[in-house]
This record gives C-alpha cells, structure tokens and sequence, in this order.
C-alpha cells in the first residue's frame, strides 16, 4: 500500500484521504507519512487543516513524524508550515514542539543540519521557549531541545537548570542527559556540581539524582566519585543505594 502511494499523485492521495470513512483516516495518515513523497505531503497540507480537523487526527499525524526513523527536511517543513501563526489547542502545540524537536535531531544525524528548514525549527522551539509565559509551555520547550541535542542550545539547557523551579530543572537536566559525552564540557560539569551539591539553592531530590548522573556517565573525574559518595551519607537511603550504584558502575 504504503508502495502505492509511493507512486501515486496528489490529487489521488487527497481523494483517498478525503473519500475514506472517518475511523480510517488515520492509518491513511500515518500512511502517507511514512511515504514521505512529494506527492503525499503536499496532499495532507491540503487535507489537514490544523483550526478544524479532530485532534486525534492531527496528534496522529504529529506522532507519526515524530517517530518517523528517517525523516526529509520537507515533513519538517510541512510540521512548521501546520504550527505556524495558528492559534493552536494547548496539547497539539505541545506534540507539533515535542515532534519539532525529534525531526530536527534525526535530521542532524543524518548530517543535514545546514538545512534552512531546521534553522527555522530550531528557531520554533527557541522562540516557544523566549514567549513561554506558563511553566508547562517552558518544560515542553526544554523537552524539544532534548529531543533536538543540538550543542549551541546547551548554554540556554544549563540556564533553566540551574535557575528554573523543579519541573524546569528537571526537564533541563532531563534533557543535558541525552547529549554524548563530548558535549558534556568542564561547564556543563560545574553546573551539575551547584545542583547537586545545591551551592545555590535547594533543588529536588530527582534533579540532584540527574546532576549527578551526568557527572558519573560521563568521564568522572576521582574528586566528583569522592564528593558524591560523601554527599551519600546524608541522603535518603534509597537515593544513596542508587548513587552507590552509579558509581560502582562508571569505575
């Protein structure tokens, strides 16, 4: 089927999608998602209209490109063209941003990350971030940038981290956590050690647990092992168990 498509026409894939019965829809979406034709594209950004359809089909459509393994910079484009300007239900702009976020960084491993079109994906996630006025809105930012691990945005991660209330911190470190060692630098490091040490301010139990997963994964040095095993004493004893854990295993 998916074959089919592959070969078919946009008027042909929009008939399809438009003549088909309600409950089958969304299969036909993902379908034509995962033929990533030009042909099938353009077809759903003429059948999808992002202010009426049922959110179960545009979520459908957002997962499908979201999880797509190898995805074109034009299903980027045609993401970006449905989230821009719109004034959105809260949880598909939340799913289009979480998709963002996934589809940018599938597109840089596959060296595609000169792309205009994830410049202005980065820049959709970046700018969602700067107008965030609610503490959700910031956390699913922080959740795209995770999902995009582009390096330049690590200095903005580090940010929220350190300063942000608890569900920010997390979502932050959360995110840091999916970078490769090499991106982990000296100040990255010395972030992680304020969290988990709280040289600052106090900070919840799973954020400290993250600072110092990152520290441990990631090259440990001998001096951060011995302040973790000794921050261990005064810890819950199922926080420490974990800890001890970590530890035994980055050795």
């Amino acid at each position: 089927f998916i074959q089919m498509l592959r070969s078919a026409k946009k008027r042909d894939v929009l008939q399809l999608l438009r003549r088909a019965p309600e409950e089958a829809r969304p299969l036909l979406v993902e379908a034509a998602v995962a033929t990533q034709s030009v042909a099938s594209l353009a077809a759903l950004s003429d059948f999808l209209d992002f202010s009426q359809e049922p959110k179960s089909l545009l979520e459908k459509f957002l997962y499908t490109a979201a999880f797509s393994p190898r995805p074109s910079g034009e299903l980027l484009q045609l993401v970006l063209d449905k989230l821009d300007g719109k004034q959105l239900a809260p949880e598909i702009w939340e799913t289009g941003i979480v998709a963002v976020g996934s589809l940018v960084g599938k597109l840089c491993q596959q060296r595609l990350c000169g792309l205009q079109v994830v410049e202005r994906g980065v820049e959709t996630i970046l700018r969602g971030l700067r107008d965030a006025e609610e503490e959700p809105r910031v956390v699913i930012s922080l959740l795209a940038l995770g999902n995009a691990r582009l390096p330049e945005t690590i200095p903005t991660l580090l940010e929220h981290a350190e300063d942000g209330p608890t569900a920010v911190t997390a979502a932050a470190t959360s995110a840091l956590q999916r970078f490769p060692a090499p991106h982990i630098s000296s100040k990255v490091k010395q972030v992680m050690r304020r969290i988990f040490h709280q040289k600052r301010k106090s900070y919840d139990k799973t954020c400290r647990l993250a600072a110092a997963e990152i520290l441990l994964d990631n090259h440990p040095l001998p001096m951060d092992v011995f302040n973790i095993l000794l921050a261990t004493t005064e810890m819950e004893t199922e926080v420490a168990t974990f800890l001890l854990l970590k530890v035994q295993n980055s050795l």
